[in-house]
């Protein structure tokens, strides 16, 4: 219940939106834009509200809200995830429609940025209503998706079934096979190989490459990662097999320590046998927020928006900051992390390796010919380090943090493409 309100709490005193809007009017001054240009960029180009009827099982409807915001689609379809958390906002889905036009910019990829959500608790569905809603929401934003237009993906409390029911309700709408409206589907009906793990695996090929530029030694290094689904759980996998040494987790429930180190296996198992890490044999109960300021290497916030914040930046210990989790950090705790001599790897960057390879995966569903793993991991390594080599010569160039750099290279990219297609 603390963990909850303290979420709550962060939720409140920081809007998604406004962090933003800030993060562009930082680097657009650096960038000395036009401030017409900038204007534009703070708001999405369409926002869609639908209200979903959904009869549940006990016979009586329900009525939820959902919600799909496109920002930019200058260099490309809008490409983004859809959430299903009774946490929803406009604004936060607003928010991260806008940070996905900047990850796709910076991955290099030919997207500009959406996301969608709808405001329910999935956990208190049975599968036949958490279909039918998937399916009403899909339904009603029909009309503006497609695979030239606007391809949706899992996020929060979605995944490869409710993606399998998207897609099948869409085909449905247009009478034939569409696979490529949305990414992050089962392989069975055109999901490439290596899609359930290419956030931590994309995450990880980022480490590597800024472990070398900060003379950091993985072998010896450790890591504390707060957070421990999808992302958090695999970063825990594929770090530890370059060596480091995972000394932290954390879920919802709260967090364990063990200086000795965590084992990926050993954990896993426990979080499936309990439905959570906390109680684990052998090692001690914390808190999400003592996880934060551990004496560790690498930190990895991998859970919520604004965990670290001008009230507890100064006491992060670790040297590098690696964001898989999307907006964790405040504007005024970059700040504080930059001048404490911390280096954040920003979201846009170090968690682009899900919408890489989401790409990717529509890249195969556009050709019908589909990749061997190997491929996929090549590729996506591939683009990964180009993306990282990009901002950091941007970040050495403008003299600056590399949230900054990253976002003065996706927005160089996207308002140069605005500019050549004459939108201003």
């Amino acid at each position: 219940m603390v963990l909850e309100k303290s979420f709550a709490e962060k939720e409140q005193a920081y809007n998604p939106y406004q962090v933003a809007v800030e993060q562009l009017e930082r680097v657009a001054e650096i960038m000395k834009l036009d401030p017409s240009i900038v204007e534009i960029l703070k708001h999405p180009k369409r926002v869609v509200t639908v209200a979903i009827p959904v009869r549940m099982d006990d016979g009586t409807v329900r009525v939820f809200v959902g919600y799909r915001s496109q920002h930019n689609d200058a260099l490309g379809p809008f490409k983004g995830g859809v959430r299903f958390h009774p946490n929803v906002t406009l604004d936060e889905v607003k928010a991260l429609s806008m940070w996905m036009t900047w990850k796709c910019a910076v991955a290099g990829l030919p997207y500009g940025g959406g996301k969608g959500g709808v405001v329910v608790d999935p956990h208190k569905l049975s599968k036949a209503e958490l279909e039918r809603l998937s399916r009403g929401y899909f339904s009603a934003i029909a009309n503006v998706v497609g695979p030239y237009q606007d391809i949706p993906a899992p996020d929060v409390y979605t995944d490869a079934q409710v993606m399998s029911w998207f897609m099948d309700e869409y085909s449905k709408i247009k009478g034939y096979n569409v696979f490529g409206v949305v990414t992050g589907k089962p392989v069975a009906i055109g999901g490439s190989l290596g899609r359930d793990t290419a956030t931590a695996r994309g995450l990880s090929f980022v480490v590597e490459e800024a472990a070398k530029k900060l003379r950091i030694n993985l072998k010896e290094s450790s890591v504390a990662i707060q957070g421990y689904g999808n992302a958090g759980s695999y970063t825990h996998m594929f770090l530890e097999k370059l060596g480091a040494k995972v000394v932290a987790v954390s879920d919802s429930k709260g967090g364990i320590y063990s200086a000795q180190g965590l084992s990926y296996k050993d954990v896993m198992e426990h979080k499936k046998k309990t439905g959570s890490v906390v109680g684990f044999k052998g090692a001690k109960t914390i808190t999400n927020d003592e996880l934060l300021t551990l004496d560790v290497d690498i930190l990895v916030p991998a859970a919520l928006e604004n965990q670290i914040t001008q009230n507890n930046a100064a006491k992060v210990k670790a040297r590098l900051v690696v964001e898989a989790a999307n907006g964790p950090t405040t504007p005024e705790a970059d700040d504080i992390l930059y001048s404490e001599g911390v280096t954040v790897i920003p979201d846009i960057l170090a968690n682009s390796g899900g919408v890489t390879t989401s790409y990717l995966e529509w890249v195969q569903n556009i050709q019908g010919y589909y990749w061997s793993a190997e491929k996929v991991d090549e590729t996506l390594k591939e683009m990964m380090v180009r993306a990282f080599r990009a901002v950091w010569e941007t970040t050495q160039k403008y003299s600056v943090d590399m949230r900054k750099g990253a976002y003065i290279y996706a927005v160089g990219r996207v308002v140069e493409a605005m500019k050549l297609r004459g939108w201003i």
